[in-house]
């Protein structure tokens, strides 16, 4: 049976909201000042809210908030006003960790749509079931299952059930997210938003008390990255995700860059629409493929979807992999005259990629570059310059302009 899905994307502040919105999301997650585990995003105050829900309902996109956080005794006197401005607001579901705010949004909430955090830890069908029992429309499941489990917690439990996993971005060391390590470290604490991704920094370790488990750990004077892990990638096996019965496609990233929601959303989004056109026969495209290489990232695995990962970390650096930079964003096109925004120094005679919502990639070379003034110009350098080439392709407002770094 071929069912719907849905590809949801991260917005960590308003332009990545947009971002995502007119990059082909179906539904948008994001986080307010409180309840909500990034807490470095800008995040979105409650008109910024109101804005974006009425916004994305225009464009027949859903909007779910997080409030997945593990609250103390103090802040529950705030969650009240906090569901019920949601509720104002019109967003389409809560996205809830902590049991007593579940019953809570009840409460407060009976018509809010819940959807239970992958912070809960949810491996099997007889918790899925409970949770569905409790008033959740959908579970948000732990990153650590195989297809073949999510398969069967799909079997098991209501088709009104909604399944929803992580697809693409950064892995958590620790289970479902539930890390201590921040917290004992910098007094940071991961369940709480704050994490300061100590899994990605370099270590020493000196194991004696074991004979024949040996770390070698000496890469480099440095230390060794041994809790690091790849990024997530499971964009070739859109068929496999639909066939464990997963309906939600869950993008990483309400911290990343709006260039990042933008690619990524963009390229799973042609995938679903690739395998929509022949689902029997799924295969994807190389260029879109090579989309979510386009971005700043890790190495890629595919987690645990496909069993318990052999070459899930790397050990080398915990860095990011870079290989485009935006220049630019299309303002509008007029009698064969792209305007643009200017966001990184470029060249004229620099060959571009303008990247628009669900079309592959034109590649062009800039012979001729204007100041808003019509001079030619050799180079925009200046931050947010206003600026036009000649084109005789159009692109629609918003499309993205990115250059290959060297």
């Amino acid at each position: 049976m071929i069912h719907n899905l849905e590809v949801l994307a991260p917005a960590g502040d308003e332009e990545r909201f947009h971002a995502a919105v007119s990059y082909g999301a179906d539904a948008v997650y994001l986080g307010r000042q409180m309840f909500g585990m990034r807490a470095s995003p800008g995040n979105f105050n409650f008109e910024q809210l109101v804005k974006a829900v009425e916004y994305a309902h225009t464009k027949g996109v859903k909007v779910y908030v997080t409030c997945n956080t593990l609250p103390r005794n103090n802040e529950i006197p705030f969650f009240e006003r906090f569901v019920k401005e949601a509720v104002e607001a019109k967003v389409d579901a809560l996205i809830v960790a902590d049991i007593g705010l579940l019953m809570l949004i009840k409460k407060f909430a009976p018509d809010m749509e819940i959807h239970i955090s992958t912070q809960t830890g949810i491996v099997n069908y007889v918790t899925a079931r409970e949770l569905y029992n409790m008033g959740a429309k959908r579970v948000v499941l732990a990153r650590e299952l195989s297809l073949d489990e999510i398969a069967e917690i799909r079997a098991k439990n209501s088709p009104d059930l909604d399944i929803e996993c992580f697809v693409h971005g950064a892995m958590c060391v620790s289970f479902s997210g539930r890390c201590l390590l921040s917290q004992y470290l910098v007094h940071r604490d991961a369940n709480r938003g704050e994490c300061a991704q100590p899994c990605r920094w370099g270590y020493h370790l000196m194991e004696e008390k074991r004979p024949g488990e040996y770390f070698p750990i000496f890469e480099d004077e440095k230390g060794t990255y041994i809790l690091n892990a790849k990024d997530l990638c499971m964009i070739e096996y859109i068929d496999k995700l639909a066939e464990a019965g997963i309906t939600s496609l869950k993008i990483e990233g309400r911290a990343k860059s709006a260039y990042y929601v933008t690619v990524v959303t963009n390229a799973y989004r042609m995938a679903v629409d690739e395998y929509y056109r022949d689902p029997y026969n799924f295969k994807l495209p190389d260029w879109i493929r090579d989309e979510v290489y386009k971005v700043s990232h890790r190495k890629y695995c595919n987690g645990f979807f496909f069993g318990t990962p052999e070459e899930s970390q790397y050990y080398e650096n915990s860095g990011y992999i870079r290989n485009y930079d935006v220049v630019a964003v299309v303002d509008r096109c007029e009698n064969g005259i792209v305007y643009c925004t200017q966001r990184n120094r470029f060249f004229s005679g620099d060959t571009v990629e303008l990247l628009a919502p669900s079309q592959k990639p034109v590649t062009l070379t800039l012979d001729e570059l204007y100041n808003a003034d019509g001079e030619k110009i050799e180079t925009a350098n200046h931050a947010m310059m206003e600026f036009y080439f000649p084109c005789s392709t159009k692109f629609p407002s918003g499309t993205v302009i990115r250059k290959a770094t060297e």
